[in-house]
């Protein structure tokens, strides 16, 4: 870990040591810290996505004994605006101690509910299902993100390999498995299979990185993310053009922000179907050059390569068949012919639920889409 802290370019370098030292020999609200300037670069992780965690020895209130105590993020919530309540406290050797009558991945979610058995904290958030990954690993504190660089490489076809050539070794690999108690068995075992390593990259999902202080555990995390993001930086483009080149031209600045303002009201209107929706519009240069390409018709309904995203995405985008140029002094005449392609939108969302949900699954969503690609606009 040698990189210049002043010298990252792919991420943003949060670090005040003015409010770290005010903060000295309390791991808790240096854990809360990390998490919160983690949060606040959404290159790191999505909002809502991610966990972080830190390890303290606390007095046991029936024994007075010390005992260790994991703190973690609780179910839901976000890093960027974690506060104590949004933290779970567990007992560490409660949590490993499940690993005794865990009775295999079948089994899975009839663990999360033990969990509650393992609280220190009354207090506590809600365990999430992450909590055993934390726990099953030895390091003071962890981080749990999803950076889009790092997921680049998870979810790409030569990922594992990448990884190990790109940190010469010192990033482990674990293939994708649903989160859960036997992925953080998998965890430990990578960790006991490779020691010495500064991280897991969990296959199509995203990454662990640990460290003894909070701070090294931030810088740990900044390096991992800086190298995969020069990484793509360096290969972005270099064997073939990327999304398959383009085929389509973009409409000039302001016509592609005349044409959506236009047609805006229309969409949001088709979207607010369940319920009032709000909207944005985005041209900037990735998004042209995604929406424009060649390869825009295979890749978007293959939606998007990482789990995390689905909870603010849905699978996959709308993509709009109408010429960017359109006459749209009248938006409303085009309602009819958006309407059922949002319908048809709504249907695949509908059978896409219905093939996947499981007995315990939540009611199914609001099936609008929440992302409407306009090739030459935006």
């Amino acid at each position: 870990m040698n990189t210049n802290t002043q010298e990252f370019k792919h991420v943003s370098y949060l670090w005040d040591d003015k409010i770290a030292a005010t903060m000295e020999g309390n791991e808790v609200d240096l854990l809360i810290y990390r998490s919160n300037i983690l949060g606040a670069d959404l290159r790191i992780t999505n909002y809502g996505g991610g966990n972080t965690s830190c390890k303290t020895f606390e007095a046991d209130p029936l024994t007075k004994e010390s005992v260790e105590v994991m703190w973690v993020k609780g179910s839901g919530g976000d890093i960027g605006t974690l506060t104590k309540a949004g933290l779970a406290g567990l007992y560490v050797d409660k949590l490993r101690a499940l690993q005794g009558i865990y009775r295999g991945i079948e089994f899975e979610d009839e663990m999360v509910g033990l969990f509650n058995h393992c609280i220190y904290d009354l207090d506590s958030k809600a365990p999430s299902i992450d909590t055993p990954l934390h726990a099953f690993l030895p390091f003071k504190h962890i981080d749990h993100l999803h950076p889009d660089a790092a997921i680049a490489i998870a979810a790409s076809k030569d990922g594992e390999q990448i990884t190990a050539d790109l940190w010469k070794g010192q990033i482990a690999w674990v293939p994708w498995q649903k989160p859960g108690f036997d992925l953080g068995l998998q965890l430990q075992q990578t960790l006991a299979d490779n020691p010495g390593i500064r991280g897991i990259m969990l296959g199509g999902h995203g990454l662990f990185t640990w460290g003894d202080t909070s701070f090294e555990c931030y810088i740990n995390s900044l390096e991992v993310i800086e190298t995969a993001s020069a990484y793509l930086e360096s290969n972005y483009g270099k064997t073939r053009p990327v999304f398959g080149g383009q085929k389509v031209t973009s409409l000039p600045a302001d016509q592609r922000a005349y044409q959506a303002a236009l047609l805006a009201p229309v969409l949001r209107g088709l979207a607010s179907s369940e319920k009032k929706m709000v909207g944005t519009f985005s041209d900037t240069e990735v998004v042209l050059q995604f929406i424009n390409s060649h390869d825009l018709g295979k890749l978007a309904p293959m939606g998007t390569s990482c789990p995390d995203h689905f909870l603010r995405t849905k699978i996959s985008p709308l993509v709009l068949d109408i010429p960017a140029d359109i006459d749209l002094s009248d938006p409303s005449s085009l309602k009819a012919d958006l309407e059922e392609e949002f319908q048809k939108y709504r249907e695949m969302y509908a059978d896409y639920y219905e093939k996947h949900k499981h007995s315990n699954s939540p009611a199914m969503r609001d099936p609008n889409p929440v992302i409407i690609l306009w090739p030459g606009v935006g």
